[in-house]
């Protein structure tokens, strides 16, 4: 199949990465699709300047696929700190500029889980305690779970000292390919990409999103393989939750229950359109806007990395970090198998934005 684009209908083109390589391209057109096209590591640049040069051709004045993302970032960081841009868009433009995009499940745009209370009858967001920690990963959440991401990663054991492996928190990542097709399983293409990667099945139902307050236990406190954030359709799109293709989920063991849609909050009283609305409001309230800097500083930032990154309890599988290890390099074909499955399975840390702390809003 062939794909045609005019110039004049390319709207922004951007780099991107791939298996933590500097081997793609997305192109943006005015209709709103995108497509990522991936090159050897070799015929990237030429391809994306040569797409740039022949682009300001056609069409003179500012485009963003020549503007340095340096100056990008730091015009996005000015006009959200004088709130001209939403925390939703701001967060949009980071994903992006970092590398994030929804043409790739293994790089998929990451936000933060904003509240902590999915028990309350009414949402009461004038009430610090009804939201998330955002200085801290969501490992740290809970102090008892923390203790043991402390313990492994300072009593670290090398399992193999012929293919050493830096010490780490988490076996597990805030975003990954599962964790995305584990959240939007109930919509196409993500169904059909859950049941390839379950080998023709669904998984378990008891493995299958179900619960939105179970989701954030999960994740927050009781289980050390579980360390998700959240994916921008909490904050926009209702329909991810409810089983409109009424799919076949299975039962649930814990409740002897066939599994459904999402069971949401007590506070969003049944509809989805509701907790969107109160999510998407609680994503712009004071209180994530005076704290989200924090949670840039780790998923985008300085403590992303380095001391500052152990300090925070935030240090993922030295795979999951760009500049790693070269895929190309690796001459084992086992090897090189193994770990381009470990990068395309396991997740990916986006590209560092940031050095120093994120000033407040």
């Amino acid at each position: 199949m062939v794909h045609r684009w005019s110039f004049m209908d390319i709207r922004d083109i951007q780099r991107r990465k791939y298996l933590l390589r500097p081997v793609g391209i997305e192109i943006f057109t005015s209709d709103g699709l995108g497509c990522l096209l991936v090159f050897h590591k070799t015929e990237r640049e030429t391809v994306f300047e040569s797409v740039c040069n022949l682009r300001q051709e056609f069409v003179q004045g500012r485009w963003t696929g020549r503007t340095s993302s340096k100056t990008l970032l730091q015009n996005l960081r000015r006009l959200w700190q004088q709130g001209e841009i939403s925390n939703l868009q701001y967060l949009m433009h980071l994903n992006t500029l970092a590398g994030r995009n929804y043409n790739d499940f293994t790089q998929y745009p990451i936000f933060p889980w904003v509240l902590r209370d999915y028990s309350s009858d009414q949402l009461d967001l004038s009430r610090p305690e009804v939201f998330r920690d955002l200085s801290k990963p969501m490992g740290a959440q809970d102090e008892a779970r923390a203790a043991e991401y402390r313990k492994r990663f300072d009593n670290w054991l090398e399992p193999d000292p012929e293919h050493p492996t830096p010490p780490f928190h988490y076996a597990t990542h805030y975003s990954s390919a599962a964790a995305v097709m584990f959240y939007l399983i109930r919509l196409e293409p993500f169904t059909s990409a859950h049941v390839h990667l379950q080998g023709g099945k669904f998984d378990h139902a008891d493995r299958i999103f179900a619960s939105v307050r179970e989701s954030w236990d999960s994740a927050s406190q009781l289980s050390l393989s579980d360390v998700k954030e959240l994916i921008p359709e909490f904050y926009y799109l209702p329909d991810f939750l409810l089983n409109e293709n009424r799919l076949d989920l299975g039962v649930r063991q814990k409740r002897s229950t066939r599994l459904d849609c999402v069971e949401l909050p007590p506070w969003a009283h049944g509809s989805s359109d509701e907790f969107v609305r109160k999510m998407r409001q609680a994503l712009e309230s004071e209180y994530v806007s005076s704290h989200l800097h924090e949670w840039i500083d780790l998923i985008f930032g300085y403590r992303q990395r380095g001391p500052a990154a152990v300090e925070a309890l935030n240090v993922f599988h030295h795979l999951t970090y760009e500049g790693a290890v070269d895929v190309d390099a690796i001459k084992d074909p086992v090897e090189r198998m193994s770990t381009i499955a470990q990068i395309l399975n396991f997740g990916q840390t986006p590209t560092q934005l940031f050095s120093k702390p994120h000033p407040r809003r």
